[in-house]
């Protein structure tokens, strides 16, 4: 998510903070509801949703950057008759508490936090990790350093670049927090997909959009801790990939302008050679916006074939 002036048209203002028309699918899936609650790490409060049975084995669902939780609400269900399914949003997003500093050792004490609190090993089994974008590099961080905790790890389109591409740091602060709009509809207007990409699935945008905001003093803004990345620490991505140690797998959308074939190259270079690949066509960067359904079909394929 952007708010930025030269971000581009707006994907949501033709619609008046309406939410747009959605096929049926889509809405069989939200009606299936998570269970709502928080759980403490190191201070915050983290919010946690779950659906499915107890017992069964487990599956944990991670948001990326500025997102929250609900990102996952229209995919979750989709495995919720076979798993005990749990989706959380970091500290500094959602409806999770913000921190005064942030690292890669707590978002990983948040990852097993979550496993514990919505039961996932429940079952006897270890539990599987899916992150997509940024939430995919706790993933990692998870393969590489808690390997025998997890059943799998599984990272949705996170860009790892060569070293001399490697992002360099955040700019320069603002110093101003996130926007405050006078209406809903207002805020609705401004969301856009970061990075900026087409999105023909509008009605899951709205849902997204409208569930990254909150109602404070002068309007509506977002949920998100504009200065995350300005008190954030993780080490060495790259470092980590060769380091990954449970079962793995990389799914990425073949149209990704953050998956171009030097950055792939890359990271299968410096993965496992047993760590399993699927791109997803017809998709960007956003792949479980983009083609919802494909994402759940290959994650299925996933799931199965480490069962």
């Amino acid at each position: 998510m952007a708010d930025d002036q030269t971000a581009p048209a707006s994907l949501l203002a033709p619609f008046h903070g309406e939410p747009p028309p959605a096929p049926a699918w889509f809405e069989a899936a939200i009606a299936h509801a998570p269970e709502r609650s928080t759980f403490a790490v190191e201070g915050a409060n983290i919010e946690l949703l779950t659906w499915g049975e107890i017992g069964k084995p487990g599956l944990l669902f991670l948001h990326g950057n500025g997102a929250h939780a609900d990102w996952w609400s229209f995919i979750a269900p989709f495995f919720a008759k076979d798993w005990r399914v749990a989706a959380i949003s970091w500290s500094g997003m959602g409806g999770s508490d913000w921190r005064q500093a942030y690292s890669a050792e707590l978002f990983a004490d948040e990852i097993f936090a979550a496993v514990e609190a919505a039961g996932l090993e429940a079952g006897g089994v270890k539990p599987i990790v899916v992150g997509h974008s940024f939430g995919g590099f706790p993933t990692l961080y998870c393969a590489a350093r808690h390997p025998e905790r997890l059943r799998g790890a599984v990272m949705v389109d996170s860009s790892i670049q060569p070293p001399e591409k490697r992002w360099k740091g955040p700019p320069p602060r603002s110093g101003q927090g996130n926007r405050v709009y006078a209406t809903r509809e207002e805020a609705l207007a401004r969301f856009r997909l970061a990075p900026p990409q087409p999105c023909e699935n509008l009605h899951v945008a709205d849902y997204i959009a409208s569930r990254s905001l909150k109602e404070v003093e002068g309007g509506w803004t977002w949920k998100f801790d504009p200065d995350l990345w300005y008190n954030f620490k993780m080490p060495d991505l790259g470092q980590l990939l060769p380091q990954i140690a449970c079962p793995a797998a990389l799914m990425w959308g073949e149209r990704s302008n953050l998956m171009h074939a030097e950055t792939l190259d890359y990271m299968v270079a410096q993965m496992p050679k047993d760590v399993l690949l699927l791109p997803l066509p017809d998709a960007d960067h956003h792949v479980m916006i983009d083609q919802p359904l494909a994402f759940v079909a290959g994650l299925r394929g996933l799931l199965a074939n480490w069962a």
